[in-house]
């Protein structure tokens, strides 16, 4: 690891308007705490996206921009080397965020009234998108086993049939869980989809952050899905860079773009700001290196909170996660509901993690922490959860 990409350094954040760090005097009432919550990452950028950045401001000039030949072919040429798959310029659309992307590609595939069906848990706005938009939210919830979430695979076809689901948003890899689902999963998936004429998004904004030992497929490899699937895909989570509002819609199916496009262009999403073009074509062209370096820290830092429960907490059930840098605990051994849960977390242990009745009802007991932080930040928040549930 070289030293530019030194992540045991923790950048200041407090004091900038940080969510993650500023929000916490105001929002808990406590002081002292330590967020291990928001999924963005206590690291600093990397150096060559902030210079190619600086180079925008050095211009003097920050009018209006477009996507230029650069960046499409960065964002191609970036899919293709980590991801195994060949996109098009048209087939590659760009949008700020990926929450926006899903907004948008539901109110393009989907009408209101319609069923949506979200796994449970999973990240939260994908049920406030689908219930913000007046369709209906159809959960099936995932199945734990051997301490890995699986589909649950008549579930979801006696739902899409009995609910008569239109549209159907993934998550891959799995947020929370850290699940990277496996090509032959996915195939059975889009089938059963195929089947029941049921739509895909598949949200992939983790896709590059996989632990050895597990392949990634993005969704339109596993099977013939074209015709009714998208993927959304960035990189804000991989690169630390939510803040510059990017990411791709990518569609193959004319027809689906088409919607899409005109989606966007009624709701004006259609324009991005200078440095999310900007530092998404430095990350692509340049991160490889970097990526490579940031994984090797994270899975460090995994390790250390799989022997820390497994030594000092062994009532905390991790689930090993083989992507993403979050990790899901289970605490139901201790018999608190989620409300008292959440009160001894912050008041008692004072770390900040995401309640897991958030990410939907299959949630309850649960937490989410992020290590996506200088390991010395995991330490201590693994010492202040020991202080205050080992006794």
């Amino acid at each position: 690891m070289n030293a530019s990409n030194d992540f045991s350094r923790m950048p200041k954040r407090l004091g900038t308007n940080c969510i993650k760090w500023d929000t916490l005097d105001s929002t808990y009432h406590e002081e002292d705490l330590l967020p291990m919550w928001i999924a963005d990452m206590d690291f600093c950028a990397f150096q060559p996206i902030r210079e190619k950045l600086q180079k925008v401001l050095d211009q003097g000039v920050l009018g209006y921009t477009f996507a230029g030949d650069d960046l499409y072919q960065a964002v191609i040429d970036w899919q293709k080397r980590h991801h195994h798959i060949s996109y098009t310029r048209d087939e590659t659309l760009f949008i700020s965020g990926v929450v926006p992307a899903i907004a948008v590609v539901l109110q393009a595939l989907s009408a209101p009234g319609e069923a949506v069906m979200i796994n449970d848990p999973v990240y939260p706005p994908f049920t406030n998108v689908v219930q913000a938009n007046d369709r209906k939210l159809v959960r099936s919830a995932l199945e734990t086993n051997h301490g890995k979430f699986l589909f649950d695979f008549p579930d979801i076809e006696e739902k899409f049939k009995k609910e008569n689901v239109k549209l159907f948003i993934l998550c891959s890899p799995h947020n929370p869980g850290g699940r990277v689902w496996t090509k032959a999963e996915l195939h059975q998936l889009g089938e059963l989809c195929r089947k029941y004429q049921v739509k895909v998004i598949s949200d992939e904004i983790h896709q590059d952050l996989i632990y050895p030992g597990n392949i990634f497929t993005t969704f339109l490899n596993c099977g013939d899905f074209d015709d009714f699937a998208v993927t959304l895909a960035a990189p804000t989570k991989t690169f630390n860079l939510a803040g510059i509002k990017n990411s791709m819609i990518f569609v193959r199916n004319q027809a689906m773009r088409q919607a899409i496009k005109d989606v966007m262009l009624m709701n004006k999403q259609d324009e991005i700001n200078t440095f999310g073009y900007a530092g998404t074509q430095a990350a692509y062209e340049l991160g490889d290196k970097w990526l490579a370096d940031l994984l090797i820290y994270l899975e460090e830092n995994m390790i250390l909170v799989r022997d820390f429960l497994k030594t000092h907490l062994p009532k905390i059930k991790m689930m090993i996660p083989e992507g993403t840098y979050l990790i899901w605990l289970d605490f139901s051994a201790y018999g608190l509901s989620d409300s008292a849960l959440e009160e001894k977390m912050i008041h008692k242990a004072k770390v900040v993690l995401n309640p897991g009745i958030i990410f939907g009802p299959a949630g309850s007991g649960h937490m989410r922490l992020n290590i996506a932080c200088p390991q010395e930040n995991v330490v201590e928040a693994l010492r202040r959860i020991q202080n205050a549930f080992a006794k």
